[in-house]
């Protein structure tokens, strides 16, 4: 990671690398905090820590600062003390860095971010040393935990910086960091900006509302994101009637993306190309289809031993093999880096294409019927008057599970109406498959900007 920005400062210091509201930080800048940081970690002897930071100026040269001396970071996400001294016990962390004066005692030692950006103690003869123990450069990423406790990815530096070795140089590139750098997805949008040279747009909060407005305000022209995130984006675009940011990429990834959004996403930036990403914190990226059609080519099949990333079908759920995937998981021993691993994405082959059907643990059992309920909320977010639709399987005595449907109807709707209508546009589906509640609700519940679909 301080490789990927050194050699951006070598070649123009004075290039923006990170832009907010209120900061701007160059390469050169970011560059000098991070080898600041990094004799900061060797004068304190510290070779593991949190970070509970939101301001992306201020996490970038912890991670590269870290990536450079060994020492494995972790970032938490923006979470409440309790759920973060949770995070601290179970994964074992002494050092908590942040600036939050609500988090204090949570770990033996709670650092103000300042100790590490400036440095070692001034007069200190510390030597930095940039050959970590065995070569390897390790960096902890948690899983969003939407179906349960978040676990700790163990990925190396050195491989995450490897899978960037294509992309080309792309200095007026401004991409908005819609993920938080707790997510690896966020990760992934960070190391692509610093290969390409590019400004990594970072406002806080990251919700869609604050995404919509630094798109306007600060000229981003890439974005990245959740479809929960664009959904609700495109909703708040035609709410606030507001100017259309002036895109020229749009991708998609981190959930199963519904065919009828990449049509709404290219009507609403007919500028922008659309393309979709499949990855997660334990495999990483398997690359983009940029073809703008749902699902992925059945082409990403079974590619062959020399294929860094190859994917297979196995019993209707996707499986893969990633060379540039994770080391293995927090308390675990490693994993095989040629073993092959089960994604819990259920799939379909249809035509030439791979299509997602849903995750293995959102399946709902009704009487015995598995039901899956992605094609279910495909159906309900055609119908008019639909901004945001929800699935999931609620417990009922008599068949183990009903299906259950929240609505969030665009403002204006006949509620009586758009109920008729989505008990009309469901009346075909098989019977356990048919929506047997139907709520209105003012939002949907998400994690990550991923829909939860489990009832809370």
């Amino acid at each position: 990671m301080d490789e990927l920005l050194r050699r951006v400062a070598a070649v123009d210091p004075d290039r923006v690398a990170v832009v907010t509201h209120d900061d701007r930080r160059t390469y050169a800048q970011v560059a000098d905090d991070a080898l600041r940081v990094a004799a900061a970690l060797t004068e304190r002897g510290i070779r593991r820590f949190a970070i509970a930071e939101v301001e992306a100026a201020a996490v970038l040269p912890l991670l590269a600062g870290a990536s450079l001396v060994g020492a494995e970071a972790c970032q938490y996400p923006p979470d409440s003390p309790d759920d973060l001294r949770s995070l601290v016990e179970r994964f074992e962390h002494e050092v908590l860095v942040t600036d939050r004066d609500d988090l204090q005692g949570l770990a033996a030692q709670v650092l103000p971010t300042r100790a590490l950006l400036d440095g070692a103690t001034p007069g200190a003869d510390v030597q930095v040393d940039a050959t970590p123990p065995g070569g390897v450069r390790p960096h902890l990423v948690l899983t969003t935990g939407t179906t349960g406790a978040p676990r700790g990815v163990r990925h190396d530096w050195n491989r995450l910086v490897r899978g960037t070795a294509r992309v080309r140089p792309a200095p007026d590139e401004r991409w908005l960091l819609a993920f938080g750098l707790h997510q690896f997805a966020g990760l992934q949008v960070l190391l692509h900006v610093a290969a390409a040279g590019s400004v990594l747009v970072a406002p806080a909060p990251r919700r869609p509302i604050e995404g919509l407005e630094a798109m306007r305000a600060l000229d981003v022209t890439h974005a990245s994101a959740t479809p929960t995130y664009w959904r609700f984006l495109v909703a708040q675009l035609r709410s606030d009637g507001g100017p259309v940011p002036g895109l020229r990429q749009v991708t998609l990834g981190g959930e199963a993306i519904p065919g009828p959004l990449l049509g709404e996403l290219r009507a609403a930036f007919p500028d922008a190309s659309v393309s979709q990403v499949y990855a997660a914190s334990e495999f990483g990226s398997t690359g983009s289809m940029r073809d703008g059609r749902a699902g992925l080519s059945v082409d990403v099949l079974d590619r062959g031993d020399d294929a860094d990333v190859d994917m297979r079908i196995v019993e209707g759920e996707l499986w893969i093999r990633s060379r540039t995937g994770m080391l293995g998981y927090h308390g675990e021993p490693a994993v095989e880096a040629d073993g092959w691993r089960a994604t819990g994405d259920r799939v379909e082959i249809v035509g030439d294409r791979v299509h997602f059907r849903g995750r293995t643990s959102e399946i709902i059992n009704v009487g015995g019927v598995k039901v899956h309920p992605l094609p279910i909320e495909d159906r309900v977010a055609a119908v008019d008057g639909v901004v945001m639709a929800r699935v999931y399987g609620r417990p009922n005595a008599m068949t183990g599970a009903i299906v259950a449907l929240e609505v969030v109807a665009a403002p204006g709707t006949d509620q009586a109406e758009l109920k008729a209508a989505l008990k009309a546009a469901c009346a075909d589906l098989a019977p356990a498959a048919r929506p047997r509640s139907i709520t209105f609700v003012d939002d949907i519940a998400t994690k990550g900007s991923k829909i939860l679909r489990r009832e809370p």
